[in-house]
């Protein structure tokens, strides 16, 4: 095991963490905040403070920009493998996989297990890609501490890179979203050579102690943070925000699928749906209103939103308004992609920073 460079004061400076946050092994995932990065950035450097919360981490990115603008962070997500890449790039202050580990992990396998070629043959990836799988996670499973969670992160990342459009919705034979991209056609095990990699380049000290939680967030004991950022689903007026169905694979790789139920009947050997409040119109109301109350004593209270979600922006700044009496609204001009290929879907929308304030 070796350590990465430990900085010698928190970096406070707004282009010096924009650009330590840009190395971030990024995840393609649903309502990711990369591009927003300077005008959040912008936001957290006028609130300041010294603690952050990030209450639905995701893809763990906001909260690995909080931890490179010098703030002591937790962050939380009801799934699992986000709190997996926490504690594996903002956590983690110098911990990295050394060259020896990832050659294990690369090499043989260390027991026969076969969990994931048997379950997901014919649904995901090829037969060398999930042998892969396997016997890494046969390496895996007797490391501890922060090199597993890197371990994890990098397999994590690997999968997500592998498949088409990064989500797991869709299985069998993908060729016709094969679009010439790198990442289609690299094997798992060359990629998780080169995740690695990138998790050990994102890791830094700054001074502070951070903390990953997986939990409902009205589970959460701390509520009097400097700054409370929330990014909970957006609630569409149409479909779903369903994290589960789109990223199930992900998370059962995160532990192994270890005591979780697969539902043998579906194509992608779905695991339960985990309904969150959060993304069902008929209940976003209630669920914000809840959630803004609980932490109505932190400093600030910054939440991202959509324009093509419900409920409006008038109706989110009334409800902040309650516990928070100086509400400002941003928006930004924003795109959401969908899809990989050069016909891709493009949907316009404005983004809204709401900032609440005592």
């Amino acid at each position: 095991m070796s350590t990465a460079v430990e900085l010698e004061s928190p970096m406070r400076s707004r282009v010096a963490a924009l650009a330590r946050a840009a190395t971030y092994p990024r995840l393609r995932y649903m309502g990711s905040k990369y591009k927003l990065a300077p005008h959040l950035g912008t936001v957290f450097n006028e609130i300041g403070g010294t603690t952050f919360l990030d209450a639905f981490s995701g893809s763990g990115f906001v909260g690995y920009l909080a931890k490179a603008m010098g703030y002591a962070v937790t962050t939380n997500d009801y799934l699992h493998f986000p709190s997996v890449i926490s504690r594996a790039s903002m956590v983690n202050d110098t911990t990295l996989l050394t060259d020896e580990v990832i050659a294990t992990i690369c090499g043989p396998a260390a027991d026969s297990r076969n969990f994931i070629q048997t379950t997901f043959r014919d649904v995901f990836f090829a037969e060398d890609d999930r042998v892969f799988l396997d016997s890494a996670w046969s390496h895996i499973d007797s490391m501890t501490g922060f090199e597993r969670d890197i371990a994890l992160a990098a397999l994590i990342l690997s999968a997500a890179r592998k498949q088409p459009r990064g989500v797991f919705t869709i299985s069998g034979d993908l060729s016709h979203y094969d679009d010439g991209r790198r990442d289609l056609s690299l094997p798992l095990r060359d990629h998780f050579r080169e995740r690695a990699a990138e998790y050990n380049a994102a890791v830094f000290s700054a001074g502070q102690e951070g903390r990953a939680v997986t939990g409902d967030v009205f589970d959460l004991a701390k509520t009097d943070y400097d700054v409370v950022y929330l990014d909970p689903p957006y609630a569409p007026p149409t479909d779903d925000a369903d994290y589960t169905k789109r990223y199930h694979f992900l998370e059962g790789l995160s532990d192994y699928w270890v005591g979780r139920e697969i539902m043998q009947k579906t194509k992608t050997k779905k695991i339960p749906k985990q309904a969150s409040v959060f993304a069902n119109k008929r209940t976003i109301e209630d669920a914000l209103e809840r959630t803004f109350d609980k932490f109505k004593d932190a400093g600030a209270i910054v939440m991202s939103y959509s324009s093509n979600a419900l409920p409006g922006d008038a109706r989110i700044k009334e409800l902040l308004g309650t516990v928070k009496p100086n509400v400002e609204v941003r928006m930004i001009d924003h795109q959401y992609h969908f899809g990989t290929h050069s016909t891709a879907a493009r949907r316009s929308v404005q983004e809204y920073i709401f900032i609440g304030r005592d």
